[in-house]
């Protein structure tokens, strides 16, 4: 046991390495993308608390009626927003959206592709399994670490992390729509002479659509659970206040801080859910 442990096999100092060797050598592709991704942040930011906080409110439920059709949400959706602006946490919850909206745009960018790719090629969706365990099983302070050397401090290593752990969500879902299309609908498009790009365009993507819409709301629910955990290399946001309320054992600020959080997440969820099939009596 004692041979064993003094022959440690030195794989946290390769990928240490490994990090500093991006650091240096690709200096310019990070600094490029931190600069990027922070102005596009900053300005999505910018915009949602340019707009006043009633005008936001109404702009909120008045697309959730559109998309529904359905009162109790939007009449929700008023007084809980409302609540977030009684408890003072409006300006951070406008932040956090905006933190949200790039990881999600990023985690849907990158997993939708992916999957598609995964359901027509049975061994890239073998080879990539583990890796998609490994990526949601590590602990998620892990990943801001070398976030953390490669971007500095702010919300774009925040946005990393997050993308990292959220990523195989959309991926999954997207390969199990897709894979999941009936036979006799591709057999009816093959029969008619579709091509593979119409199959995928016009069959098998419209097939998965509830398993893509059901990735977004997963990527916008685990993105808001690294909303703490993002803070603590400066992202800002709803996550600033809960874990100043940990530093400081201040359990009524943690618990407005998380309610907004959890107003945030239900608003989202429910704007983003297919909309509901009516039958007609």
């Amino acid at each position: 046991m004692e041979w064993l442990e003094s022959n440690k096999i030195p794989i946290g100092k390769w990928l240490a390495n490994f990090v500093d060797f991006l650091n240096e050598y690709l200096f310019w592709f990070f600094d490029g993308f931190t600069i990027a991704l922070e102005y596009v942040f900053d300005l999505t930011s910018l915009a949602l608390r340019f707009i006043p906080a009633f005008g936001m409110i109404a702009l909120i439920a008045a697309a959730a009626y559109w998309l529904h059709r359905s009162w109790r949400i939007s009449l929700f959706i008023v007084l809980s927003m409302l609540l977030t602006v009684n408890l003072g946490y409006w300006d951070e919850t406008m932040e956090t959206l905006s933190l949200v909206i790039w990881a999600t745009v990023l985690c849907v960018t990158i997993g939708v592709p992916i999957g598609i790719a995964a359901a027509h090629r049975p061994n890239l969706w073998t080879s990539i399994r583990p890796i998609l365990d490994m990526m949601q099983t590590i602990p998620t302070f892990v990943y801001l670490i070398p976030a953390l050397t490669l971007f500095g401090l702010g919300p774009v290593p925040g946005v990393v992390a997050t993308v990292i752990f959220v990523v195989p969500a959309p991926i999954r879902l997207t390969y199990l729509g897709v894979s999941s299309t009936p036979a006799q609908l591709i057999e009816a498009a093959e029969s008619f002479g579709a091509t593979k790009k119409q199959l995928l365009w016009k069959v098998e993507i419209p097939s998965a659509i509830p398993n893509i819409m059901a990735g977004l709301t997963q990527t916008i629910m685990l993105s808001l659970s690294m909303v703490v955990i993002a803070s603590m290399v400066a992202a800002p946001g709803l996550g600033i206040p809960i874990l100043r309320a940990i530093n400081q054992v201040n359990p009524a600020k943690g618990f407005e801080a998380g309610i907004a959080i959890v107003i945030v997440a239900i608003i989202m969820d429910r704007v983003c859910k297919l909309p509901e099939k009516r039958t007609r009596k």
